[in-house]
């Protein structure tokens, strides 16, 4: 769909902006705002709850995305600012990661993080509009070109005060954010069904990895009872065997951080392999030839990953050496993943799974031919699932870079909306 263009512009003065609407003023944020108005004070009860709000919890993308109930004796000191209904939450640290969200209808009590401006709008500026204008990618990057610092690029609020926005009128501001909200609501729920496509391919694709691992390729086999209750029933020639009888499991070796190195993957060093994957790389060798590593601690623990040779696995992983005579090493993998390994963790504040746990799994066991067929056919499956979801999301980038082009057009004067807000909904 083509907008209309306002019929006069003039020169804004600014590189990146090019020409606004004859009638927009340039106004400072300092002029038009207000910024970190309220924060609480110290001699608030400690047994005062607090929904508290951090850098983390803020992307641009789905605004505030969580927050953390505490008693304000246990909050960090940095849980001051008061943001209230209409304000905008602008990062002033760590701005590459652009945690800019505007605060709608939120709690009495929420408190954000002093890493946040906390900018109010005043009775010139509409807050839909504002909400718009911070999140609009140019002002973002004035925001980032105006931090300093390296590995923690920060900016003060008084810096962000400084930056300028172009306006029109209060009612006109009030017709974009309409405009904005209405079309950002329509790609939001497109995008949703992106999103819940990808969810049902992945739960699709676990659902068939788990039936097959279980249950084999042939639908007409005579079944059993299994005795395990996550298995069921297998077919009936099928073995189920404790891992420890076909399997060596055993910790990692540790790895000090000054002995892993990130200079790259180049021919004197190996991968190093933790809880997660891949880590970093070393000039040392542990594995040579493939197994398997489990997560062995931490919210990681239960991750199974294939490991290439060479590669060291450290003390975070579990290492786990099948004997291949008995198990194909993608079988075992993608039946140890369907087993849900986690579940066997114990349930602390450190979730742990050892290599005795492990062990003392009992697995489905077809014949090793029958085991690499499965593996064959379960990667095409996953091919075709990673096909379908790789499409999905690029169907959500591409929605997403609609959005923010659509805001920058319109909150800075490229494009004419006025017409298309009906008078009732703008007033």
């Amino acid at each position: 769909m083509s907008f209309p263009h306002y019929p006069a512009y003039k020169p804004s003065g600014v590189e990146w902006l090019g020409e606004v609407p004859e009638h927009w003023q340039e106004k400072p944020l300092k002029t038009i705002t207000s910024i970190n108005d309220e924060v609480l004070s110290d001699s608030l009860s400690p047994d005062y709850e607090i929904e508290y709000v951090d850098i983390g919890s803020v992307s641009l993308a789905n605004g505030i995305e969580k927050t953390e109930t505490m008693p304000f004796g246990d909050a960090p000191s940095r849980a001051r600012r008061i943001p209230r209904d209409g304000d905008v939450l602008v990062s002033t640290v760590r701005t590459y990661l652009k945690a800019i969200a505007p605060v709608v209808n939120p709690p009495l009590n929420l408190v954000a993080s002093t890493g946040f401006a906390v900018v109010r709008p005043r009775h010139e500026l509409e807050s839909g509009f504002l909400k718009y204008a911070l999140q609009e990618e140019h002002f973002i990057q004035q925001v980032i070109s105006r931090s300093t610092g390296v590995s923690y690029p920060a900016i003060n609020a008084s810096d962000v005060a400084k930056i300028s926005l172009n306006l029109p009128g209060a009612s006109e501001q009030l017709s974009i954010a309409t405009f904005l909200d209405h079309e950002a609501a329509k790609i939001d729920a497109l995008i949703a069904e992106q999103q819940r496509l990808i969810e049902l391919l992945q739960e699709k694709r676990q659902a068939v990895i788990s039936h097959t691992v279980t249950k084999g390729l042939n639908p007409d086999a005579p079944m059993k009872d299994s005795g395990v209750e996550w298995l069921g029933e297998v077919p009936d020639y099928w073995r189920v065997i404790p891992l420890r009888w076909a399997a060596k499991c055993c910790s990692g070796d540790g790895l000090s951080s000054a002995e892993i190195s990130s200079i790259g993957d180049d021919e004197h060093m190996v991968r190093v392999i933790g809880g997660n994957g891949l880590m970093g790389y070393t000039n040392q060798a542990k594995t040579t030839y493939s197994l398997l590593a489990i997560g062995r601690v931490g919210a990681l623990c239960g991750n199974v990953h294939i490991v290439h040779s060479p590669a060291w696995i450290t003390d975070n992983a579990l290492v786990l050496d099948p004997d291949p005579s008995i198990f194909d090493l993608g079988f075992l993998s993608l039946t140890l993943r369907s087993r849900n390994l986690n579940d066997i963790a114990s349930k602390t504040a450190q979730p742990l799974i050892t290599a005795t746990q492990v062990s003392d799994q009992r697995i489905p066991c077809p014949p090793l031919s029958e085991q690499q067929l499965i593996a064959s056919y379960l990667s095409k499956q996953s091919e075709q699932f990673d096909t379908l979801s790789t499409e999905a999301q690029r169907a959500i980038d591409l929605l997403q870079e609609r959005r923010s082009a659509l805001i920058s057009a319109a909150v800075t004067g490229q494009i004419d909306v006025r017409g298309l807000v009906p008078e009732a909904e703008a007033a």
